[in-house]
């Protein structure tokens, strides 16, 4: 699952994970992320942080304390690299923060590869 709120980037990541054989939901709303997540339950989320309508960090907030989310692993994708942002978004529960600026496509999609449970 992607949460993401810039379209460009969006399309952009979405046609990657395609390519990738990936099944992409995707929101760009922050209120509608949890919702979306609880109905579908992905193997992953990755999750900006500045959102309209709900920030990423009460969306990973939302997640980890709700039974049947808590477990999916969530990266979490933002340009706020500053150490502060890092270290709230690790202790909420993400188990990577990705600086969007920093980052290539191929990267992103090794990192989603490298934090996916293994499927038996």
């Amino acid at each position: 699952m992607w949460v993401e709120d810039d379209a460009f980037l969006s399309d952009v990541i979405a046609k990657k994970l395609a390519g990738e054989k990936a099944l992409l939901v995707h929101t760009a709303n922050g209120e509608e992320a949890f919702p979306i997540a609880e109905k579908e339950l992905p193997d992953i989320i990755l999750l900006d942080i500045l959102l309209p309508g709900m920030d990423g960090f009460e969306i990973l907030r939302q997640l980890k304390r709700n039974d049947k989310t808590k477990s999916i692993p969530v990266i979490l994708f933002s340009n706020l690299g500053q150490k502060s942002d890092i270290d709230k978004g690790k202790d909420l529960g993400a188990v990577k923060f990705l600086v969007k600026a920093t980052v290539t496509l191929d990267e992103i999609v090794s990192e989603i590869k490298n934090t996916l449970p293994e499927k038996n």
